[in-house]
């Protein structure tokens, strides 16, 4: 995330737009024409197999920059951006991102940012091998509320949009596993569950199931 003035100036150059649940953001492929500054919703960044598959990549949140790698590398788009909830966010066209960035020296930063994002995608690529299903999950749920909540996460959170479709191809698993764990983490207290919502009723139970290994 870029620091609070950096962000609040970035937002006042673009233009902004809303985009509805489910509804794709930013398309694989695509020319990298402009980039996206999310300032409301979840998203989810997927890529598009040759052979039909879907990878999962990440989950998105307020203050994150969608799609600026290709606008920064003048390079097509290597992902789908696709809004799990209602959508706002800024649009700002590539040169004037460019011009942004170098005017006030962030370059760095970006460069910070995306090697983050590797060292996360890591992070997550050992939890498939070495952690337990219900330890993923309960992991899961907590990096969603902090992205809704970056500045302090308090229980009841409600995280709404999801299909337990999508959280099993985020923790690698199947859907009927991940209705596995949600029932531990109902029975623990942590959590409460209806369709396409999930309520973390109990922050410091969930954070006791993501600490163990």
């Amino acid at each position: 995330m870029l620091a609070e003035d950096a962000w609040s100036e970035l937002q006042r150059l673009g233009t902004v737009r809303r985009f509805r649940a489910r509804s794709v953001m930013l398309r694989q492929g695509a020319p990298g024409t402009h980039l996206l500054a999310l300032t409301d919703g979840l998203a989810k960044v997927v890529c598009r197999e040759p052979d039909g598959a879907t990878t999962w990549l990440a989950f998105r949140g307020p203050g994150d920059l969608l799609g600026e790698v290709s606008v920064f590398n003048g390079t097509t788009r290597t992902a789908d951006v696709v809004a799990l909830s209602s959508c706002t966010a800024v649009v700002l066209e590539a040169e004037r991102f460019r011009r942004f960035v170098e005017q006030h020296g962030l370059v760095m930063d970006l460069m910070r940012q995306t090697l983050s994002r590797l060292r996360e995608s890591d992070a997550r690529r050992a939890e498939l091998q070495n952690v337990s299903l219900v330890v993923r999950l309960a992991r899961s749920l907590l990096r969603l509320a902090e992205l809704i909540g970056p500045n302090g996460v308090r229980a009841p959170v409600r995280l709404a949009g999801l299909t337990q479709e999508e959280i099993a191809q985020a923790i690698g698993v199947t859907r009927n596993s991940v209705g596995t764990g949600l029932q531990q983490l109902r029975e623990a207290g942590a959590v409460e569950t209806a369709r396409r919502v999930i309520t973390i009723r109990d922050m410091r139970t969930l954070r006791h199931w993501a600490a163990l290994e």
